[in-house]
Protein backbone atom coordinates (compact mmCIF):
# COMPACT_ATOMS: atom_id res chain seq x y z
CA UNK A 1 0.00 0.00 0.00
CA UNK A 2 1.38 3.41 -0.90
CA UNK A 3 1.87 6.09 1.74
CA UNK A 4 -1.01 8.04 0.24
CA UNK A 5 -3.32 5.01 0.31
CA UNK A 6 -2.38 4.38 3.95
CA UNK A 7 -3.07 8.03 4.77
CA UNK A 8 -6.45 7.80 3.02
CA UNK A 9 -7.40 4.71 5.04
CA UNK A 10 -6.33 6.36 8.30
CA UNK A 11 -8.35 9.47 7.47
CA UNK A 12 -11.41 7.36 6.62
CA UNK A 13 -11.07 5.70 10.03
CA UNK A 14 -10.92 9.12 11.69
CA UNK A 15 -14.04 10.26 9.80
CA UNK A 16 -16.19 7.31 10.90
CA UNK A 17 -17.14 8.60 14.40
CA UNK A 18 -18.13 11.94 12.82
CA UNK A 19 -20.06 10.33 9.93
CA UNK A 20 -23.48 10.56 11.56
CA UNK A 21 -25.33 10.10 8.27
CA UNK A 22 -23.45 6.98 7.23
CA UNK A 23 -22.25 8.59 4.01
CA UNK A 24 -20.25 6.31 1.70
CA UNK A 25 -16.81 7.88 1.77
CA UNK A 26 -14.69 8.59 -1.28
CA UNK A 27 -12.00 11.11 -2.15
CA UNK A 28 -14.74 13.36 -3.55
CA UNK A 29 -16.80 13.36 -0.32
CA UNK A 30 -17.15 16.97 0.88
CA UNK A 31 -17.15 17.84 4.57
CA UNK A 32 -19.70 20.66 4.43
CA UNK A 33 -21.94 19.31 1.67
CA UNK A 34 -21.95 15.50 1.88
CA UNK A 35 -21.19 15.04 5.58
CA UNK A 36 -23.01 18.26 6.61
CA UNK A 37 -20.44 19.09 9.28
CA UNK A 38 -20.68 22.33 11.21
CA UNK A 39 -17.63 24.33 12.24
CA UNK A 40 -17.41 22.67 15.67
CA UNK A 41 -17.36 19.19 14.12
CA UNK A 42 -14.67 20.34 11.70
CA UNK A 43 -12.55 21.64 14.58
CA UNK A 44 -12.89 18.36 16.50
CA UNK A 45 -12.07 16.37 13.37
CA UNK A 46 -9.03 18.51 12.49
CA UNK A 47 -7.73 18.02 16.06
CA UNK A 48 -8.11 14.25 15.63
CA UNK A 49 -6.23 14.32 12.31
CA UNK A 50 -3.46 16.49 13.76
CA UNK A 51 -3.04 14.02 16.65
CA UNK A 52 -3.14 10.98 14.35
CA UNK A 53 -0.41 12.27 12.03
CA UNK A 54 1.46 14.59 14.44
CA UNK A 55 1.01 17.60 12.16
CA UNK A 56 -0.51 21.10 12.37
CA UNK A 57 -3.08 22.18 9.78
CA UNK A 58 -3.23 25.97 9.60
CA UNK A 59 -6.52 27.87 9.37
CA UNK A 60 -5.58 28.91 5.83
CA UNK A 61 -5.04 25.28 4.82
CA UNK A 62 -8.31 24.25 6.48
CA UNK A 63 -10.17 26.87 4.47
CA UNK A 64 -8.87 25.35 1.23
CA UNK A 65 -9.74 21.74 2.08
CA UNK A 66 -13.25 20.89 0.94
CA UNK A 67 -13.14 17.14 0.37
CA UNK A 68 -11.45 13.98 1.59
CA UNK A 69 -8.97 13.80 -1.31
CA UNK A 70 -7.74 17.34 -0.67
CA UNK A 71 -7.26 16.46 3.00
CA UNK A 72 -5.23 13.36 2.10
CA UNK A 73 -3.00 15.50 -0.17
CA UNK A 74 -2.56 18.14 2.55
CA UNK A 75 -1.65 15.55 5.18
CA UNK A 76 0.85 13.91 2.81
CA UNK A 77 2.51 17.31 2.21
CA UNK A 78 2.61 18.17 5.92
CA UNK A 79 4.09 14.79 6.84
CA UNK A 80 6.95 15.65 4.50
Amino acid sequence: MSDRAATYEAIKTQIEPFNKKGVDLSEATTFAGDLEWDSLTVMDFVAAIEDEFDIIISMNQQAEIENVGQLVDAVEKLKG
